[in-house]
């Protein structure tokens, strides 16, 4: 069926497979809205800021 090298090649091949959905899910579940999320807040603030000085002016 296989010999040893095309083993040791379609094992490392799942492995670097796997490892990128699983790359690929943590981003998208943990990072992406954590960055987007943090974005969205600081331009909050900088919105706020804005129209405090505006009010103080």
């Amino acid at each position: 069926m296989f010999e040893f090298d095309q083993y040791l090649g379609f094992l490392a091949f799942l492995t670097i497979l796997t490892l990128g959905f699983w790359l690929m899910i943590f981003l998208l579940t943990f990072v992406i809205p954590y960055w987007i999320g943090g974005s969205l807040i600081e331009r909050l603030k900088e919105i706020r800021e804005e129209k405090k000085a505006k009010r103080q002016a």
